[in-house]
């Protein structure tokens, strides 16, 4: 019986910026073989225009996405959960695996800015896939 598939659950205030892009990044390298949510604690009301229009340079089209808010459900049905600048909003369960990517915030930013927080999340999303879902 194979291993069931682990999932992971991204999390920033907003649900706009960072979350959107480590999501996309981990669906679009490792394919159905992760589980992939993201939340946010607070939820904006769309996703950062530069974040949609950084993942569109590299080829990852997010722009139908939308911010969602966190819920327990979804760190309860996570196997990690990686915060990214949200702190102890996050809430805390036994048996998770819990990271924090410290990474500068795209909000207010212009594209140029956004993209090197794309190719630094597009990086931890690699080692985070050679980790839970190696080929």
């Amino acid at each position: 019986m194979p291993d069931p598939k682990p999932s992971v659950l991204f999390v920033c205030v907003h649900n706009a910026g960072r979350s959107q892009m480590a999501a996309a990044w981990l669906t679009h390298l490792a394919g159905d073989r992760v589980e992939v949510r993201s939340a946010g604690s607070a939820p904006a009301d769309t996703i950062n225009p530069a974040v949609v229009e950084a993942m569109h340079e590299a080829g990852i089209d997010i722009s139908a996405e939308a911010p969602k808010i966190l819920t327990v459900e979804a760190v309860r049905a996570s196997d990690v959960v990686i915060t990214m600048g949200c702190g102890d909003t996050c809430p805390v369960f036994p048996g998770k695996r819990y990271l924090d990517w410290k990474l500068d915030d795209p909000a207010g930013q212009g594209v140029a800015a956004v993209r090197p927080i794309r190719d630094a999340i597009e990086a931890l999303v690699q080692g985070l896939i050679t980790e839970i879902a190696p080929q």
